[in-house]
Order: C-alpha cells, then structure tokens, then sequence
C-alpha cells in the first residue's frame, strides 16, 4: 500500500480512543490503534488500484447474448460516517463483437471499487462505466442492494434495511424490454 501512512492512522485512532473517554493504554486497547491501520490499508486499498486493469485481457468468443454475473459480495466504507456497508452486485452485459472478460474480472472490479471510502450511488456508476468503457459492450447493467450501517447502528437505527441503487448504459438504457429481461434474471433465486 504505497501511499499508506500507518502511523499517522495510529495516531489518529488513539487520539479518537482518548476524546471519547477511553484509557489508550489498558491492555485491551493497547494495540488497538495498530490493528485499525492494518485493516483501514486493506479496505482502503482500492484506492491504489484502477478497476480497467482487470479488463486490459478480454477474450473473444462467438457470443452475443448477455453475460449476467449475480450476488457478487462485497464490502465498503461510507464515505460520510466511516462505517461499512455491504451487499451484493450483479453485472450484466451484453458482449459487442465476442469481446468479453474473464468472469471473475467483473467481481475484482467491484471489489477494487468498493475498497474506498464510498457511496453505493459511486460504485454502482464507477462499476457500469469501467465495463462500459473496456469492453465497449452493446449495454451494461449494474444493480447494487446493500445494508448500510449507518442506518442501523445509528441515526434512524433500521436494521434490515436494504438499499438498491442500479445504473443503465447503451441497450439496456435505451430498450426497456432487454432492460426488463435482466431484471427478472436478477431476480431469479
């Protein structure tokens, strides 16, 4: 993680610790701030990473019909509280000219775009228009559902609650009835 400063995070975390009250140094806290460093680098470390690398290998394959990849999971930071949020995306698109990727390529997208401090709204776009742009697919459709803790633990404290936020581009924008058809495949158990 190059850009990563650790000790700064450290610093931070004990100085949270010790505005709300608690005694940095009483042994179950004592490596505390270390820990949250460590953790907050991996799940920032989208921040390091652009999701078109997984796309710079693509495949071509006589197929023209969509490419539906469902219940991917995925984890993330709400960019207004610094609480996670997690769910699951779904990707579908429909190849132009045989062009398709790798199908664990769109799940390391997601992943990669989802370890930033973030807004469903961001990945949901972010996710849509990498595909949209690498592959250069007839359409693309991206539903994201996620819990946001920043419901349920605090604020109006709703657990439970999913979010759903989903993004249409090229064919699946424009012609309602293929948009319809991904939907009801989404929706299949």
């Amino acid at each position: 993680m190059t850009n990563v400063d650790l000790k700064k995070i450290e610093q931070a975390v004990k100085m949270i610790l010790e505005a709300v009250g608690e005694d940095v140094n009483r042994e179950g806290l004592q490596d505390t701030p270390k820990r949250v460093s460590k953790m907050y680098a991996e799940m920032f470390s989208g921040l390091q990473q652009d999701p078109r690398e997984y796309f710079s290998t693509v495949f071509h394959e006589d197929h023209e019909e969509f490419v539906l990849v469902k219940d991917i999971s995925f984890h993330s930071m709400c960019e207004h509280h610094l609480v996670p949020f997690y769910g699951k995306a779904h990707i579908a698109y429909i190849p132009k000219d045989g062009k398709v990727a790798g199908l664990s390529k769109l799940g390391r997208c997601v992943e990669t775009v989802a370890r930033r401090p973030q807004l469903q709204e961001r990945i949901t776009s972010t996710v849509a228009d990498t595909i949209m742009e690498m592959l250069e697919p007839k359409g693309v459709y991206v539903v994201i559902e996620a819990e946001h803790m920043c419901m349920t633990m605090r604020g109006l404290k709703k657990p439970g609650a999913k979010t759903v936020t989903s993004v249409a581009r090229g064919v699946y924008e424009e012609d309602n009835v293929k948009r319809q058809e991904i939907i009801s495949f989404i929706q299949m158990s």
